[in-house]
């Protein structure tokens, strides 16, 4: 089968000879993938931030399908259209029960080498093999498209999941560090839930567009202070979304949070060690909260803000690319000329 392989440091590979997966336990399935996308996680075994990545990995951890086979304990059934979750979890464990599906002991994640748990192959390719199949797919409901539901698999869940943890009130002036996919959902979440003014900071001139033309405030990092002192009188903003996953990011963020803030941090962060501003966020109070967005938790939710009108996360997508291109998606996403790669598989 076809898939995309990860070979080393800004080198994917479209192999076309992949062993096609097969149900090896009871809770197993095996999905026909239909859509699937480049991710920002997904840059960090790209740009050589993972050195002990292994070559060979197939990627991709979001992606929409149709079942075509279940193991004998899987309640999912063959033909059914169904959103994987990125976060593979056993459903069942301490963690899992208590809605925690990122710390169960099993957790996983599609196509990301053993960074997190085992290897498990990804849906960058044209069939996936989905462990806890009951627990990681959910179906797709009928007023929903397949591009539409992809988003519910990571990133939309974690542009939601930043807005639960912020405790925002409304009307409040927002930040949202990062103009990526997870950036824009998360500024789409935080309008829905009642946000004031909304400011994008983002380096890439394309995605402060993109932003613009969503109705976000957009502003490059090196003008954001002077931005948000204008919106907040001086105050600083009572929330920060940090979306990249970078030390400099975190600490942009920081550097704008106001007294009382909340910071969501939900950038998937790979550093050992950062230097915290202590004395400026004991001084302020600040609140820094750490965030793994959960799509098994909060799905049947966006399914709905979706279906209500209310949320349109297919609005980010710059780019819909055949699965046979994806190499030249991965350039675009590395040189950040797209906010959102989708593969549209045949």
């Amino acid at each position: 089968m076809l898939g995309a392989v990860y070979r080393g440091a800004h080198h994917v590979e479209l192999c076309t000879d992949l062993a096609m997966p097969t149900v090896a336990e009871p809770g197993d399935a095996v999905v026909r993938v239909t859509r699937s996308a480049i991710c920002g996680t997904d840059l960090h075994p790209y740009r050589g931030e993972l050195p002990d990545f292994a070559a060979g990995t197939v990627l991709g951890h979001e992606f929409t399908g149709v079942v075509v086979e279940a193991g004998v304990a899987a309640s999912v059934k063959p033909g059914q259209r169904v959103v994987g979750s990125d976060i593979v979890a056993c459903g069942r464990c301490p963690m899992c029960i208590r809605g925690w599906h990122y710390q169960c002991a099993d957790v996983t994640l599609f196509g990301y080498s053993t960074v997190v748990g085992r290897s498990l192959g990804g849906a960058q390719a044209e069939y996936v093999l989905v462990p806890h199949a009951d627990v990681v797919l959910a179906e797709i409901p009928d007023d929903l498209t397949d591009e539409q539901a992809l988003f519910t698999g990571d990133v939309l869940a974690t542009g939601y999941q930043a807005t639960l943890a912020a405790g925002m009130a409304p009307g409040d002036t927002v930040v949202v560090v990062g103009g990526g996919a997870v950036g824009l959902t998360a500024g789409l979440c935080l309008r829905v839930t009642g946000a004031g003014a909304i400011v994008i900071a983002e380096l890439a001139a394309e995605r402060r567009q993109a932003a613009a033309q969503l109705g976000f405030l957009s502003s490059h990092p090196d003008e954001l202070p002077g931005l948000v002192a204008q919106l907040t009188r001086g105050a600083g903003a009572p929330v920060v979304v940090e979306a990249v996953g970078t030390d400099a990011a975190l600490g942009l963020a920081l550097s704008v949070a106001g007294p009382q803030a909340t910071v969501v941090s939900v950038g998937a962060h790979h550093g050992v060690a950062f230097p915290f501003p202590t004395g400026a966020a004991f001084a302020r109070e600040l609140t820094v909260k750490f965030v793994v967005g959960n799509p098994i938790r909060v799905r049947d939710t966006l399914f709905r803000l979706i279906a209500s009108g209310r949320l349109d996360p297919t609005a980010v997508v710059s780019h819909r690319l055949p699965l046979t291109d994806v190499v030249n998606g991965y350039d675009l996403f590395d040189r950040q000329e797209a906010t959102k790669v989708v593969l549209v598989h045949g």
